[in-house]
């Protein structure tokens, strides 16, 4: 294996553990960085069941993937990378009719195609799994688009005036224009697949479609997969404020799926994706009313206490959960996720600081000393 190959493995085993729920490839906005207090003296984690202060570890938001696992992955991203098709196929079709697991192992090949694209051009050749390459290739045309769109804003004046001639914007609308049209493709292989329907939900909001129109593709996709976690985050960014709807909208939008939710997924952890939301726009006023969030965070911690706990996601909805736990007053709740996430603390809201160990180290002592008062 060349040292690219070995370099572009590593880097995309270290998204896809470290993976946020934004799977459309579109770049999280860059959250604001709060000053960090130091640890209270004489806090002693393990009185409360708490990993020592010295372990914690910023690398992770969770455990690392097993080796085994790991190892398969290095090995279909080895073929992939090196020109084959047959493993990628092979591996989606693995997934049968798991949606949110076929989901993921899209999501991984989009990444491995971001870095090498030959294999995906010979993959949708060949016409196996046709509806997964066709959605890979849309999907890594959205992530294309929008990374015009972040390269566009990035050269901004500070006039506002953007720094070229438009290319950006103009770039980014045939972007999504080009990925709409291979989602409406890809859908025609198989009617059955919610993944080309979770493309066009991911494009809806920079080309943008009306609420009517959106609606319309909302149902194509729930008809499929009522219950899709990505199919959900796509769609909660299209309801919220920044976008084409408003926070009291996105936030109906989250609590309902908190509400429909089946047993075992992550899509409660929609809610707290939606405080990040509005945290990251308005700050800690723009988060709802007190008792709204002592009635749904543990709604939504007794849902994930049903999901595996290998689960990918499952660690990065914990870190938010017991910050929003904290913020809303009840460090009990926040005291057991912090029991759960053990040493790990590389995720927001902790890395959103200067000093993420200190921040996270902080926040469970308050968390563990305020539960032992209440």
């Amino acid at each position: 294996m060349t040292p690219v190959l070995v370099f572009g493995i590593a880097l995309l085993l270290s998204l896809l553990t470290r993976r946020r729920w934004n799977s459309g490839g579109i770049p999280a906005p860059t959250p604001p960085q709060p000053p960090t207090a130091p640890t209270p003296d004489g806090f002693d984690p393990g009185r409360y069941g708490l990993v020592p202060s010295a372990e914690l570890d910023p690398g992770r938001a969770g455990p690392p993937l097993p080796l085994l696992r790991r190892k398969e992955l290095e090995a279909l991203a080895d073929s992939c990378l090196a020109g084959g098709w047959r493993a990628a196929a092979a591996y989606v079709a693995a997934a049968g009719e798991d949606w949110d697991e076929r989901w993921s192992r899209l999501d991984f090949l989009t990444r491995v195609a971001a870095e090498r694209d030959a294999w995906l051009t010979e993959w949708r050749a060949s016409g196996a799994e046709a509806c997964a390459a066709a959605t890979v290739y849309a999907r890594l045309l959205v992530q294309r688009a929008w990374e015009a769109r972040e390269s566009s804003l990035a050269h901004r004046a500070p006039t506002g005036r953007p720094g070229g001639a438009g290319a950006g914007p103009s770039a980014f609308k045939a972007g999504l224009a080009a990925a709409n049209a291979a989602a409406r493709e890809a859908a025609e292989l198989d009617p059955r697949d919610p993944g080309p329907w979770v493309v066009l939900i991911t494009t809806a909001r920079g080309v943008p479609l009306s609420h009517r129109r959106f609606r319309a593709l909302w149902q194509e996709l729930t008809a499929r997969a009522p219950h899709h976690v990505a199919g959900h985050w796509q769609a909660m960014q299209y309801w919220c404020g920044k976008w084409h709807g408003s926070d009291a909208q996105m936030l109906r939008f989250a609590e309902h799926a908190v509400r429909t939710a089946p047993p075992g997924s992550v899509l409660p952890g929609l809610y707290l994706q939606a405080l990040t939301e509005l945290e990251q726009r308005h700050g800690p006023l723009g988060l709802p009313a007190a008792g709204r969030l002592h009635e749904l965070l543990p709604a939504v911690a007794s849902a994930l206490a049903a999901v595996p706990p290998w689960h990918d996601q499952l660690p990065l909805l914990r870190h938010l959960l017991a910050h929003f736990a904290l913020v809303s007053r009840q460090p009990a709740l926040a005291l057991e996720q912090f029991r759960e996430l053990g040493p790990w603390c590389g995720a927001h809201p902790w890395t959103s600081t200067p000093h993420p160990v200190r921040a996270f180290d902080h926040a469970r002592a308050v968390a563990a000393t305020h539960a032992a008062l209440g």
